[in-house]
């Protein structure tokens, strides 16, 4: 399937912006304003940053996989899927990409975001899946990257969070992702110590070559 994407996008660009630390909720208007005022000729973009401590609700999430959300705020919002969290020391990766270009559906662009954390992983010596019933990678069973998408006027936005180093508490406050018990683990768990730029910056040649595209940093 990646491949098929590699085949067609082989002299795109994707311009890659470094955003820090941010709050949810303008980032989200950010994304949505991006894609509804884009012209075929924009470049697609990938955002990488780190969130304030968050719930997200998808836009099939229900209500009662939220279960003790204390002072964490919870924020319904237009991806797929259920209920996460995104705290500091975690790596959000957002993709605005126009799947008309290379001709390709939301399915496949999941998979080669999947297939780019599970290749980075093993390139650090640990094996990792995916699991099409439920988008995301897994270590042993316990999920270390969610994935939510949303496609809009033919352009995608949202995309995947990725533990590094981070809080794991507020997971129990939820059923993570819609699975009650689900086990969450992060690379600092996992013998990694890396920093999230450290990960985002080694991780990007994984994804470029399953887009079949350049990267390109502001």
């Amino acid at each position: 399937m990646a491949a098929n994407i590699t085949e067609k996008r082989q002299s795109s660009l994707l311009r890659v912006k470094h955003f820090g630390v941010c709050e949810y909720m303008p980032v989200w208007r950010r994304m949505q304003s991006f894609t509804d005022r884009r012209s075929a000729e924009v470049q697609d973009e990938l955002w990488l940053l780190e969130h304030q401590p968050v719930f997200t609700l998808g836009m099939n999430a229900k209500p009662e996989h939220l279960l003790a959300c204390g002072d964490i705020p919870v924020i319904p919002v237009d991806r797929g899927g259920q209920v996460t969290y995104h705290g500091p020391g975690q790596m959000v990766a957002y993709i605005m990409m126009d799947l008309r270009r290379p001709g390709i559906g939301i399915r496949q662009l999941v998979e080669a975001l999947e297939q780019s954390v599970i290749d980075w992983l093993a390139a650090q010596n640990v094996t990792a899946q995916a699991r099409r019933e439920a988008p995301g990678v897994y270590v042993d069973g316990a999920k270390i990257a969610a994935l939510g998408l949303r496609v809009r006027r033919g352009c995608s936005y949202h995309g995947l969070a990725f533990n590094v180093d981070m809080d794991l508490e507020p997971f129990l406050r939820i059923n993570p992702c819609g699975y009650e018990g689900l086990a969450v683990t992060q690379l600092r768990d996992l013998g990694i110590a890396l920093s999230v730029d450290e990960v985002s910056e080694s991780w990007l040649p994984y994804l470029a070559a399953q887009l079949g595209c350049t990267v390109c940093s502001d």
